[in-house]
Order: structure tokens, then C-alpha cells, then sequence
């Protein structure tokens, strides 16, 4: 029997004779695999981060590509090797100083055994858990890859803070990173100094004994250089935190106050000299070994934050400050209120005081000619269905809910435009993968209608439509790749010479067979070779990337094709509002996509939330705003995106903006300067509508620039609910339109929204108008790269109080209890047609508030779709009901308002060039008769009743039964003519049953 180093009964030694044992390490098959796999993994990755390169490439934007993932790369290895070499140091130190003996007892012991079972795995440990740690620490670190490319590029504002008289360049570009350095150094510090105590506590500097807690010398200095480094990292924490003040929103109005100021700034710096001295009383402990000093520094430091952090600004607070709050705030409040309009661009609104009239004098819209001629009836909400029914032709074609309004020169003028793209529907295309992404692929062309009018039957009157594409708008490539409802993906291209075999268009609007087309611009990456399918194939998971034979060397792939997604990625330093909007622009098709800057570090400023700011009934029809807060906000940029090919351009439209002339330092090829662009594109873009939204939630408090006043609140006003919406809670939409302003020279397009008294939350809104606010949104002037001096001009119209005028939800509320339009509409309910309430638009002409909306009728059937009958008008007290705005204005303005509409010639009659809806032609007319004679009724028992005469209202209102008895039997017909009929309801009016015509 032998003895071996583990027993009696161990193995004889290989010098003994026997055979020396093996470890069996993992078998090859398992070695192999796990290589596999990571190797698999790795190229997925790889994938993903080539097609990005690609796309980036392909769109000339990979330099932003390449500085944002090497910042944020930067940023990870920073923080890792910080934090991990921070984390590996502390327990390091601690280990290598441990004590050689330790004393014996129970505790030991436990230690001991703890030690014993850490120790195969002890250097393991030591490297895993900084590299844990520093990964958690990197990852975090990433996301200030913006704040950071701002710190190292910022640019002044040429403006101080009225506080400490910092440039705002400071808070918006430096505090926030100066700010996360300060707390990840912080973070590092704690982290490592509980990993380094956590050791010496395992391997004995650190006991608990009889007398006390023995710490050996190098433990102590451990935890002084660990309690010096917190404290003067607090302290910098503490001098940061004065400039902080400047942000607060802890108060009731944002910024420094009298509190701040007095009491907050002082005793942060006071705790920044006492915790810088409290940090050298540890170091020199430390070498000196008496620990007396430094704890109770320490507890007066504790004792000094919770005094002079929180007891004495509360003191000042409530005996200081509430009793005379007003005298006391009131400059911290002019501050609040300047800076705020200045971050949000409102401190140039011209303010004008209109003495607003509800008397409706006869001629009282002769000089709003500019105004009342392009009051738009077209309502974009509204007619979506309509450009369905009568310019879709195809079940692959559909246009957008809600539509935009644009200006275009029609007939010499330039006039109020209801404009959408007609895009490709995938829920059209016949099921399959060639289907959905070889042949099925685009949209075409633009359809276009006059906003200040329609047809005498109700229907839009194009002045683009058809397929091909015909009208005023001139010449333009048609064909829409990109756009808001585009494919995931499509694959177009082919050899030259090759037939083409996308699917186009039809022959015309009425043919049966289509044309066929191949793509011909530079719109994607190439997946021209098998490296590239097998890279897009697995990014779209689609082995038909791979197998298919429709792909061809001349192939692209087009992807990430919504406009906005497009300037997001290409500019992720922005905000992109929620509605791009399509137009012509020399002879190309762009999606035009407004770009914010936003900061939240702007001094004095108070905060919005996008989301909520810009949320209303409308909404639905355009992309929601992150739920970000922002208290600084310019419309710094405006892209272009091509609807062929994807081309993205950006121009840098405020470029006196400080943060934009940042990023234009940072990304310095990818903006071009607004002056290279062209007149078409200078006439086409607006002023955006979510920035308008930011400015008119906040000019509904600081409009009041008088810090008493604003003190007070007793002059706020709120933006009204929709009053179209039944119950609704959400905020009425602002509306483009062209407009005359008082104190204009002439009508110009704007963006408008009214005001009613504050609303506070759950209280009930008094619907009279205090304020009218208007955005010149038209930029134009005719020539490239010139602005116009008066784009974006804020004019607020302030109302007297002391006159009741009534506001949108009054008005609407006139329209509904009148009864002669109540009984109208009736009228047009009757055959189960739905009447529809357009947008409810107000406009400041003839002295006084004029509220115009158009009613449109949708009668039943899958077919049918809105049309334009009769269009309502108040003023003051005095509503008008008619088929059109001219005459509905006479009612109104005492036989004659003076006023010149685009639908003045509309006299109620079809026009004989219009196409027939199929259907009973009789009962048509039957219909429009028995609707006219019914009007006439009551008129007729309105007046007799006016009178006292009763004999004579009786009468009217035997009339009235028959009248109606007659339209109903000819509803009746024209349903079942209609229904007899039958069609294809995608053609243009093919199955749609008839509306009733204006003359009824």
C-alpha cells in the first residue's frame, strides 16, 4: 500500500509505475459547435451593421453613420475601462494587502471557509465581475453620445443668463455632460469602493472583534482615498448643482426664485468648500492614522446638508417668500417669462388689439376679398374617401385619411390647395412574394383640388388628376417608391434591354390592363451579388433573397421608406415633425419633412411635453411626437426626400441657430445652406405644424408679459376642444389657410388657432374668443434661396373682454340648435345618408369673428363618399345655411356681404360635362325637387310663425310633410336603381350612390 498526497489509498504516482491520468477536456464536436455558433452569431451581427453601411452609403450619409457608432463607441470603451479598471484596482488592492495572520475564532473560521471555496475561482472572479460591471457601465454611457459630440463642438448664443452671466451655450451644450460625468465618476467610485471593502471584509483587513472594528493601515487608506475621492466628487456635485437652479421645475414657475437665489445657490456653495475639506481631512488620516477629524467633519457635513439643503431654504420659504410672494418672485417671474419666450421663439409675436364687432352689417367683407376668396371648403379631413371613389381606379392605390393643403398658381393665381400622393396599397396586392415585392412596388401620380371650391353636385374640382396625370400642376415624374405607407421592402432594376415586369399603371383611369415599368434611379442598396442577398436575407429574413430569379446583377433593394424614417435616421440629432407633406418641386415629386432642435437645458424656460403639446384631433392623421420634454425648440432644419429614388436633403433653414450650428460642425457635408434652394422648393414650404402647437400651448399663458399679471393668471387663455368632435376632450387642430390679418397688406398663407378663456382641468370652458393667433407660413418670393423677411411672423389678435364674441365652440353649438338649419339637415339625413360637419374655420373679417364650415353628405353603400352641400356661417348672433359660402355670406351680411368667394358661380346644377353616377335619373330630380320645395316650406312656416300667422304655418307645414314624403319615395328609387347597378367600386364613381345636389 502506498501513500499518496491525498491518502493512504491514493493512486500510485506516474514515477510509480502507473499510468499517468488525463483531464478530459471538452470533446471536439462541442469545441466545434460552440465555434459554429459564435461565428454564426458574429456574422448576423456583421449583417446587420453592413446593411446599414450600404444604406448609408448609398444615400451619401455615412459619415453621420460612422461618427455616431465610433462616438458611441468611444463612449463604451471610456466608461468600461474606467469603471473596470476603477472595480479590478479596488479589489486588487485589497487583496494584495490582506492580512498574512489573522487571529482565530468563529468568524474567522466562516471567513476562512469562505475563502477556501472562492479561491479556484478567485482570479476568475476578479476579472469577471469588473468586466460585468463595465459593461452595465459602457452600455449606459452610449446613449450621451449626443450631449458629448455638443460638449466638444458647442457654440455660443451670444446671450447671458440674468444669474450668473454664463452664455446659454453653457446649459444646453456643457452642464449635461459636465453633469453625467461628475455622476458616472461618482458611480465608479461607490461601486469600487463596496467591491475593495467587500475584499478586505473576506480576507481579514476588515473584522469585527471584542473591542470594536479592527481596520489594518492599508484598509484605512483604502477607504480614505475611497471617502476623498466621494467627497470631492460631491463637491463638484454641489457646485454643479447651482447652475441646476437655473433648470428647476420644483417651483410653481421654472428657474432660480427668490428661494433659489437667496438661500438654495449659497448653501451649495458653502457645502462645496466644506465637503472639498472634509475629503483632505480623510487623506491626511490616512497617513496619520487618527480618525477623529475626519468623522466628525463628515457629521457636520451631514448635519450642514440637511440644515442648510433643506431647513433654511423651507424657513425662507414659508416665512420669507409666502407671506409677500408677489414682491418676492416678481423678478424671478419676469425671467421666467423672458427667457421662456425666447426659447420658444415667441418674443417677437406682434401683439395687435382688435375691437372685434358681432354686428353684421351689409358689405362688411368688401375688404376682405384677399380672405373670403380662398376660404377653403375642401375640407382634408374630410374628402379622403371622395379622392378614393373618383381617382383611385385601382385596388392597389389608396390615399392617405387625412390629406394636406399646399398653394399652387392655378389659372394665373395662386390658390388654396387639397393635395395627396396615390400610393401603393399592399393590402390590394395579391398574396405571394414576387407579388408584394417584385411587381408590386410603387404608387403614381399626385391628385390635386381646388380648396375654395367644388363642383355644383359636391365633388371635389381637381386640378390634378387621372392616369396619367393631367392638369395644371405641369410635367412631373409620377411614380412613388417612398412614401408613407410604402412595402417593408421592394426589389427593382433590371439589365438595360431587359423587360420590364413591374407592374406600373393602368393603360388609362378605365382600362383593364396595365403597363409595365423598370426602376431606373439610385434608390437603394445593391443586392447584385450573393454576398449581399445572403446580407439582406437575413435582415429581412427571406431565403427568396437568395433563391429567387427576379433578382438580377442590376438589382436594389429599397427599405426604410416612410419620409420621416428616412431624415430620423439621416439626422438622429433632430425632432422630425409629425406631418410630411408631398408637392411638386421641379418636376419631381418631395415629401418635404420639417426638423426641430429641442434642448431641455434652455435657463428660466419651462418645459413642454411634445406629445402632449401637439396631441389633438387630428392627430391620428399624422405621427405622434415623443413624449420628450423640451423647453427649447427651432425649426432648424427642412429635408426634402425625393418620392422616386429617396434622395434625402437637408438644408439648414435657421442657421443662426446655435445647436444646429453645433451639429453643423459635427456632420459638417450634410447639410447644405437654404440658400441653394430652389424657387419651386422655397414656394412650397410652410411653416410646420407642431412647432406652432409648442408656441400656441405656451402664448396661451405668456402672452402676458407682465410679471403681476402673470403672477395673478388672471388674463390665461387655452386652446379650445374640437367643437366638430361630439364630447371631445382633445384641442381643436390648427388649420392652413390663406388669410388677410388686420394690419396686413395683403391675404398670405397662414396657420391659425383661436383662443378661449383658461380651461383649468375638469373645469368647464366659457366659449368665448379672446385671442386669434396667426403663423405666416408661406416662405416663397419668388427667387431661389431667399427667404421671405415676414416667414414665420407670430401675429396675435388680443379681443376685448368686455365684448361677448363668440368662440368655435359657440359658433358650432349656433349651428346645431338653429332650427331652420336643424330641420335642413334633417332633411339630408333622410334615405339613411350621414351628414358630416367639416373643419369649423375662424377668420378675423369684417371687424369681427366670421366661423365658416362646410356640411357634407355621404349617402349609404360601400361606394359612397362625402360631397360638398351646403356650407354654414355665423357672425356675432346672425347664422347663414346655403349651398354655397356666397350665398350663405349674404344671409348672413344682410343681402350682400361685399364678398368675393371661389364659389360664387356654383348655382346648385351638374354640370353637363360631368360624368353620371349610375341610378334612377328621374328620382334624382324628384329628389332635388322634393328637397327644394321642402327648403321653401321652412321659410314659409319661419316667417307665418314670425308673423303670429298661425293658418298660414300650418299650411307651410303641410307642405313640409308632402315635401318630405316625396323625397323619401325618391331616396327609395334611386337606392334600388343604385343597387340594381352594382359595379366594381374601384373604379372612379362606378356603384356610388347619388348625393343630394347643391340645388336642393
Amino acid at each position: 500500500m502506498t501513500s499518496g498526497p491525498n491518502g493512504p489509498f491514493s493512486r500510485p504516482s506516474p514515477g510509480a509505475g502507473a499510468r499517468p491520468s488525463r483531464r478530459r477536456g471538452p470533446s471536439p464536436l462541442i469545441a466545434t459547435l460552440i465555434v459554429v455558433a459564435v461565428l454564426v452569431i458574429g456574422f448576423v451581427y456583421f449583417s446587420q451593421v453592413y446593411a446599414n453601411v450600404l444604406w448609408y452609403n448609398q444615400l451619401g450619409y455615412l459619415s453621420v453613420f460612422v461618427k455616431e457608432n465610433l462616438t458611441r463607441i468611444v463612449m463604451f470603451l471610456s466608461a468600461f475601462v474606467v469603471m473596470a479598471g476603477c472595480v479590478f484596482l479596488s479589489i486588487r488592492a485589497a487583496y494584495v494587502s490582506r492580512p498574512v495572520y489573522a487571529p482565530d475564532s468563529a468568524l474567522q473560521d466562516n471567513l476562512n471557509r469562505y475563502q477556501a471555496q472562492l479561491e479556484p475561482v478567485r482570479k476568475l472572479l476578479m476579472i469577471g465581475i469588473p468586466i460585468v460591471v463595465g459593461g452595465f457601465a459602457g452600455t449606459a454611457a452610449m446613449s450621451m453620445w449626443q450631449q458629448a459630440l455638443l460638449f466638444f463642438n458647442s457654440r455660443n448664443f451670444g446671450q447671458q443668463d440674468p444669474e450668473f452671466g454664463l452664455d446659454f451655450s453653457f446649459y444646453l451644450t456643457q452642464l449635461p455632460f459636465l453633469g453625467f460625468i461628475v455622476g458616472f465618476l461618482i458611480s465608479v467610485v461607490v461601486i469600487s469602493g463596496i467591491a475593495g471593502l467587500l475584499t478586505h471584509y473576506l480576507y481579514g483587513g476588515i473584522r469585527l472583534e471584542e473591542k470594536g472594528i479592527f481596520t489594518s493601515r492599508q484598509a484605512r487608506i483604502h477607504i480614505a482615498v475611497i471617502a476623498a475621492s466621494f467627497l470631492l466628487l460631491q463637491a463638484a456635485n454641489f457646485w454643479l448643482d447651482r447652475y441646476d437652479t437655473l433648470l428647476s421645475t420644483s417651483g410653481t414657475w421654472t428657474g432660480a426664485l427668490y428661494t433659489d437665489v437667496e438661500a438654495v445657490i449659497p448653501t451649495k456653495t458653502i457645502l462645496t468648500v466644506a465637503s472639498a475639506i472634509v475629503a483632505l481631512l480623510f487623506i491626511v488620516s490616512a497617513f496619520i492614522g487618527r480618525w477623529r477629524l475626519p468623522i466628525i467633519g463628515t457629521a457636520m457635513l451631514i448635519i450642514t446638508a440637511i440644515v442648510a439643503g433643506g431647513i433654511y431654504p423651507w424657513i425662507v420659504q414659508q416665512y420669507q417668500v409666502k407671506p409677500s410672494e408677489l414682491s418676492k418672485e416678481s423678478p424671478y417671474i419676469q425671467r421666467n417669462i423672458e427667457l421662456t419666450r425666447e426659447a420658444y421663439d415667441l418674443d417677437q409675436t406682434e401683439v395687435i388689439d382688435y375691437k372685434a364687432t358681432v354686428d353684421a352689417n351689409a358689405g362688411a367683407l368688401a375688404a376682405d376679398s384677399g380672405t373670403t376668396s380662398n376660404i377653403r371648403l375642401l375640407d382634408p379631413n374630410v374628402v379622403s374617401p371622395a379622392f378614393s371613389q373618383l381617382q383611385q381606379f385601382r385596388q392597389y392605390y389608396q390615399f392617405p385619411e387625412t390629406l394636406n393643403v399646399d398653394r399652387y398658381d392655378v389659372d394665373g393665381e395662386v390658390q388654396d390647395t387639397v393635395i395627396a400622393v396615390r400610393e401603393l396599397n399592399t393590402d390590394g396586392v395579391p398574396s405571394g412574394w414576387v407579388n408584394e415585392h417584385i411587381l408590386y412596388t410603387h404608387g403614381y401620380g399626385v391628385v390635386a383640388a381646388r380648396g375654395s371650391t367644388v363642383q355644383a353636385d359636391g365633388k371635389p374640382s381637381f386640378t390634378e388628376s387621372g392616369i396619367p396625370s393631367t392638369g395644371v400642376l405641369g410635367d412631373y415624374e409620377p411614380r412613388i417608391y417612398f412614401g408613407e405607407t410604402s412595402p417593408d421592402y421592394s426589389v427593382v432594376g433590371a439589365p438595360e434591354g431587359a423587360d420590364p415586369q413591374e407592374i406600373d399603371r393602368p393603360q388609362t383611369g378605365d382600362s383593364d390592363t396595365e403597363s409595365q415599368t423598370t426602376f431606373s434611379g439610385e434608390g437603394g442598396p445593391s443586392i447584385g451579388n450573393l454576398f449581399n442577398q445572403l446580407v439582406y436575407a437575413l435582415k429581412f429574413q427571406s431565403t427568396e433573397l437568395l433563391l429567387s430569379d427576379a433578382i438580377n446583377p442590376e438589382s436594389q433593394i429599397l427599405y426604410d421608406r416612410d419620409p420621416r424614417e428616412r431624415v430620423e435616421k439621416v439626422a438622429p440629432y433632430l425632432t422630425v415633425d409629425g406631418n410630411a407633406y408631398p408637392a411638386i418641386v421641379d418636376g419631381r415629386v418631395k415629401w418635404i419633412v420639417d426638423g426641430y432642435t429641442t434642448s431641455k437645458y434652455f435657463p428660466y424656460s419651462t418645459q413642454q411635453e411634445l406629445q402632449a403639446a401637439t396631441t389633438d384631433s387630428l392627430t391620428t392623421g399624422a405621427a405622434a411626437l415623443p413624449a420628450d420634454k423640451v423647453n427649447y425648440i427651432r425649426n432648424a432644419v427642412k429635408a426634402t426626400v425625393d418620392a422616386y429614388d429617396g434622395s434625402v436633403t437637408l438644408y439648414a433653414w435657421d442657421d443662426q441657430d446655435p445647436l444646429l450650428q453645433s451639429w453643423q460642425a459635427i456632420f459638417p457635408s450634410t447639410l447644405k445652406p437654404y440658400s441653394e434652394m430652389s424657387a419651386d422648393l422655397m414656394a412650397h414650404v410652410r411653416y410646420p405644424e407642431d412647432q406652432f402647437k409648442v408656441q400656441r400651448e405656451l402664448l396661451g399663458k405668456y402672452h402676458v408679459t407682465n410679471a403681476d399679471s402673470f403672477f395673478k393668471n388672471d388674463d390665461a387663455w387655452s386652446v379650445p376642444n374640437d367643437p366638430t368632435v361630439a364630447n371631445s376632450s382633445v384641442k381643436q387642430p390648427p388649420y392652413y389657410l390663406s388669410l388677410q390679418m388686420p394690419g396686413q397688406d395683403k391675404a398670405t398663407f397662414s396657420l391659425t388657432t383661436p383662443f378661449i378663456p383658461f380651461v383649468s382641468p375638469n373645469g368647464e370652458a366659457r366659449n368665448v374668443l379672446y385671442g386669434f393667433l396667426s403663423a405666416e407660413a408661406d416662405a416663397g418670393t419668388g427667387e431661389a434661396g431667399v427667404k421671405s423677411e415676414d416667414y414665420g411672423k407670430l401675429r396675435l389678435l388680443s379681443l376685448p373682454t368686455d365684448t361677448v364674441v363668440p368662440g368655435p365652440g359657440q359658433a358650432q353649438n349656433r349651428f346645431n340648435s338653429d332650427p331652420t338649419v336643424s330641420n335642413a339637415l334633417n332633411l339630408l339625413r333622410q334615405g339613411a345618408s350621414e351628414v358630416i360637419n367639416g373643419n369649423l374655420l375662424s377668420l378675423p373679417v369684417g371687424g369681427g369673428m366670421l366661423y365658416v364650415q362646410p356640411v357634407y353628405v355621404q349617402s349609404s353603400g360601400d361606394a359612397s363618399y362625402p360631397t360638398l352641400q351646403r356650407v354654414l356661417v355665423n357672425f356675432g348672433e346672425k347664422v347663414g345655411f346655403a349651398p354655397t359660402l356666397d350665398e350663405a355670406l349674404n344671409q348672413v351680411f344682410g343681402g350682400d356681404s361685399g364678398a368675393i368667394t371661389g364659389d360664387s358661380q356654383n348655382v346648385g346644377q351638374t354640370p353637363d360635362t360631368e360624368t353620371p353616377v349610375p341610378g334612377d335619373t328621374t328620382a334624382e330630380a324628384d329628389l332635388a325637387a322634393a328637397l327644394a320645395d321642402a327648403g321653401a316650406a321652412i321659410q314659409e312656416g319661419q316667417t307665418a310663425l314670425a308673423a303670429g300667422d298661425f293658418a298660414a304655418y300650418g299650411a307651410a307645414q303641410d307642405k313640409l310633410n308632402a315635401a318630405i314624403q316625396r323625397a323619401i319615395s325618391a331616396q327609395e328609387a334611386m337606392d334600388g336603381a343604385a343597387g340594381d347597378t352594382g359595379g366594381d367600386t374601384t373604379g372612379a364613381t362606378e356603384g356610388a350612390t347619388p348625393a343630394p345636389t347643391e340645388g336642393s
